[in-house]
C-alpha cells in the first residue's frame, strides 16, 4: 500500500507540473492572439489578460489525454533512470500490478474533470463568448431551447420581435405552432401576431393561417384580423440560426441530457450534443489508454538503450490515438457511425492494444 501511495503521489504531482507548463504555454500565446485581433478597438494587456483566463480552459481541457500521456513517459522515464523499476521488479511486483496506482490516479483525473472540470470550462467559455463579443461588437445568441419550445428574437426598425414555436425543422428555418410579439423602443408591446407555420425566406418569415392582434388598442380582440397567409420582416437568416445554437461544449455535461431532449422535442437534430456527451463520458477510460500506451513503450530500464526512439513511438501513438478519437467524433456527427462507437471505440481500441503489448511484454 504504501508503494502504491508513493507511485501515485509521483504520478500526480507529475500530471500537475506538465498542466502548468501547458497552461502557461497556452495563456501566452491566447494573450497575443487576443492582442492582434482586438487592438484595434482598444483592449489593451489587461483585458486581453481577462480573456485568456477566461477562453484557456477549453483548450486546457480539450488535450487533456495529451498531457496525461505526456506525464505519464515523463513519470515511468523517471523511474527507470533512478532504477526504481529494477526495485520494484526486484521486491517481487510485476510490472502490470506496478501500474495499477497510475491507472487509478488517471481514471479518477478523468471522473474529476468531467464531473467538476467540465462545468467550469462551459461557464468560462460562455463568459467569454460574451466578454468577447461586447469588444467586438458582435451580436449575441438569438436562439435558445427550453421545455416549452424554442425561442428567437430579431431586430428590425428600433423594434424587437421575440418569437416562439412549440417546434421547427432541422435547421430552424420552418417553425409550426408560432407567435410573434413585437415591442417598441421603449419595450412596450405592439403586436401578436399567431400562425400555424413560418417559413424563412429572404428578408421575411411566410406565415400559414395567420391572425393579429394590434396591442395598443383598447380591445385587441375587437380589431384582430385573420388570414390564410401573411408575412413578417425579417433580418435573420438560416446561418444565424444555426450559429446560435453555440457549441455542445459551452453546456455543462450535467445539464445536456436536458438539453437534448429539448432540442429533440423542438425537432432539432441533437447528434452533435449526444456525440458530445458520449465523448465527455469516455473520457476517463481514453485518459487511462494514454497511461497504458506511455507504459507499453517506456516502462523499461534506461540501461537498454533506444530510449528516445521509444519515448518517439509512445508519443506518436498517444497522438494517433488523440486525432483518431476525434476523427471518429467527426464521423459521429456526420452521422457516418453510430454515436456510441463514435464516442467510445477509440478509447477501447486503444486500452485492448496497449494492454496486449504490456501483457507480451511483461508476461510473454
Amino acid at each position: 500500500m504504501t508503494l502504491s501511495l508513493y507511485i501515485a503521489r509521483r504520478f500526480f504531482w507529475m500530471f500537475l507540473r506538465v498542466l502548468g507548463v501547458f497552461f502557461g504555454i497556452l495563456m501566452l500565446i491566447d494573450m497575443l492572439d487576443q492582442l492582434r485581433r482586438l487592438s484595434g478597438r482598444g483592449v489593451g494587456l489587461v483585458q486581453a489578460l481577462e480573456l485568456s483566463v477566461l477562453n484557456v480552459p477549453e483548450s486546457l481541457y480539450n488535450i487533456l489525454p495529451l498531457i496525461m500521456i505526456l506525464s505519464a513517459v515523463a513519470m515511468f522515464l523517471g523511474f527507470a533512470r533512478s532504477s526504481e523499476l529494477v526495485v520494484v521488479r526486484a521486491a517481487g511486483r510485476s510490472g502490470l500490478r506496478f501500474l495499477l496506482a497510475p491507472l487509478a490516479v488517471s481514471l479518477g483525473l478523468g471522473v474529476l474533470a468531467v464531473a467538476v472540470l467540465n462545468p467550469l470550462v462551459a461557464a468560462t467559455s460562455k463568459a467569454y463568448e460574451a466578454r468577447y463579443a461586447a469588444y467586438a461588437q458582435g451580436a449575441e445568441r438569438v436562439l435558445s431551447v427550453s421545455e416549452d419550445g424554442l425561442w428567437l428574437r430579431q431586430g428590425g426598425d428600433g423594434s424587437q420581435t421575440v418569437i416562439h414555436a412549440t417546434r421547427a425543422n432541422a435547421d430552424g428555418t420552418e417553425l409550426f405552432g408560432v407567435t410573434f410579439l413585437t415591442f417598441d423602443r421603449e419595450g412596450l408591446p405592439q403586436e401578436r401576431v399567431e400562425a400555424e407555420s413560418a417559413r424563412l425566406v429572404p428578408g421575411a418569415w411566410e406565415l400559414a393561417q395567420v391572425k393579429r392582434w394590434r396591442l395598443l388598442a383598447q380591445n385587441p380582440e375587437t380589431g384582430a384580423e385573420a388570414s390564410a397567409k401573411g408575412a413578417l420582416p425579417s433580418d435573420l437568416t438560416a446561418a444565424a440560426i444555426r450559429d446560435s445554437f453555440g457549441k455542445p461544449s459551452s453546456i455543462p455535461v450535467w445539464e445536456l441530457p436536458g438539453y437534448i431532449r429539448g432540442l429533440e422535442r423542438a425537432g432539432f437534430t441533437a447528434r452533435n450534443h449526444q456525440v458530445w456527451l458520449q465523448t465527455q463520458l469516455a473520457l476517463p477510460l481514453l485518459m487511462s489508454a494514454m497511461v497504458l500506451v506511455a507504459a507499453g513503450f517506456t516502462m523499461r530500464h534506461a540501461r537498454f538503450g533506444g530510449t528516445g526512439i521509444l519515448v518517439l513511438l509512445s508519443l506518436m501513438g498517444g497522438f494517433a490515438i488523440f486525432f483518431l478519437r476525434n476523427f471518429a467524433q467527426v464521423l459521429g456527427e456526420n452521422g457516418q457511425v453510430p454515436v456510441v462507437v463514435a464516442a467510445w471505440a477509440p478509447p477501447v481500441a486503444a486500452a485492448l492494444l496497449a494492454l496486449t503489448l504490456l501483457l507480451h511484454l511483461e508476461e510473454g
